[in-house]
């Protein structure tokens, strides 16, 4: 019998059976009537996931080229910009802003630690205000969620313009664009929208739009302006990924079918199932044990213990699929993500196989505790 694959990672998810079967539809051209439909049809629903009036670009590409997009379209060289890092993908938003050749004050927090919004506010103060601030909402190399929220109440008024990072926790955790006065907003399609990965998209804000007229950071594919000419006409300005904007059509249909709150809840059990589960074993949790950590779960190997032989180990025996640590963290944690397509099942198979793996490398773990401990705790109501 072939073996059975699980695929627990924080990006890509598994995708519904659905989603696939629209991915393998008949090819039509992306100029057609038909084609137009279903592509004004998911522009509009996704401003329902972003909890937005505003518009949002999609584009064919990766959720790093969506980042770019929000420095090329915003900044000019020589911008000062404030970059807030709490993980590798933090770092990616500081790399990208030098890249461009901005002025970069990166205000780096350790891995696992959260940014404090009040410092963020007063870092910005002390430089005399940015251009833009670009923040990470969830950083999968660690599993924390930052308050985005709180940030952008702390910010509010200061001028700089907030580009939020929130290609994993889109879906997946609550972020009220609109309400929150985000100015972008970046996602991708293979996180907890539930589809293979190639398509990125951006929630843009009135003021967002209105200062790319004056930035002149080079842009050519990425530039929100052509990207919004085309959107108008209900098509995009280039040839797009037509099979995987049907997938996520469908997509989108079962996301707003259970509806966010009840997505969002789902994802918190999920995370308190998989916290409760590494605790059990008698573990440490390196990503915050907080129901705002509904990502990623992030787990701190034993001493002796080498997190990639671990992840290899679970997908060469168990055929579980998570990923290690990066940068400074690889091999000291182990990471599985429980966003998109996941379920209860998904998460205790997860634990078992972690476990079966430790436990064959010496380490002092509970058998058998796991699973009992994941599956009463995602049975608990979320409190009203």
């Amino acid at each position: 019998m072939p073996e059975k694959r699980y695929l627990v990672t924080p990006g890509p998810t598994p995708v519904p059976p659905e989603v696939l079967a629209a991915t393998a539809l008949p090819m039509i051209h992306h100029r057609s009537a038909d084609f137009r439909s279903t592509f004004v049809r998911v522009l509009e629903r996704l401003r329902a996931v972003y909890r937005t009036t505003n518009d949002v670009l999609l584009f064919t590409s990766a959720g790093t080229a969506a980042m770019e997009s929000a420095v090329a379209n915003l900044c000019s060289p020589g911008d000062r910009v404030l970059v807030v890092s709490h993980g590798y993908f933090g770092e990616r938003w500081a790399a990208i802003a030098q890249g461009y050749g901005l002025d970069v004050d990166h205000l780096r927090y350790e891995w696992g630690e959260t940014p404090g919004p009040d410092e963020i506010g007063t870092r910005l103060e002390e430089l005399g205000g940015a251009r833009a601030v670009y923040l990470t909402h969830s950083d999968t190399s660690t599993g924390v969620v930052a308050d985005v929220q709180s940030t952008a109440a702390r910010l509010a008024g200061s001028g700089a313009l907030l580009a939020v990072d929130a290609i994993s926790s889109l879906a997946a955790v609550p972020l009220e664009t609109d309400e929150w006065e985000l100015d972008v907003v970046l996602t991708s399609s293979h996180k907890a929208l539930m589809c293979p990965a190639g398509l990125s998209f951006a929630a843009v804000s009135p003021a967002a739009l209105a200062a790319t007229e004056g930035a002149s950071c080079p842009r050519y594919y990425m530039d929100w302006r052509r990207t919004l000419v085309a959107q108008a006409q209900g098509e995009s300005p280039f040839s797009t990924a037509i099979s995987l904007v049907r997938g996520l059509d469908v997509a989108l249909d079962l996301l707003l079918a259970e509806g966010l709150l009840a997505v969002h809840e789902r994802h918190v059990r999920l995370g308190r199932a998989a916290r409760a589960g590494v605790r059990a074993m008698g573990l440490e949790l390196f990503s915050p044990d907080e129901d705002r950590a509904a990502v990623v779960t992030a787990v701190r190997m034993p001493a002796d213990v080498d997190g990639q032989v671990v992840v290899a180990g679970m997908r060469e025996r168990s055929g579980v699929t998570v990923i290690g640590g990066q940068g400074e963290l690889r091999g000291k944690i182990v990471r599985f993500g429980h966003i998109g397509y996941v379920d209860v099942n998904d998460v205790v198979v997860a634990l078992a196989a972690l476990e079966r793996e430790l436990a064959d490398s010496g380490a002092d773990v509970e058998r058998g505790a796991a699973v009992p401990a994941a599956l009463e705790a995602f049975a608990e109501p979320i409190a009203a």
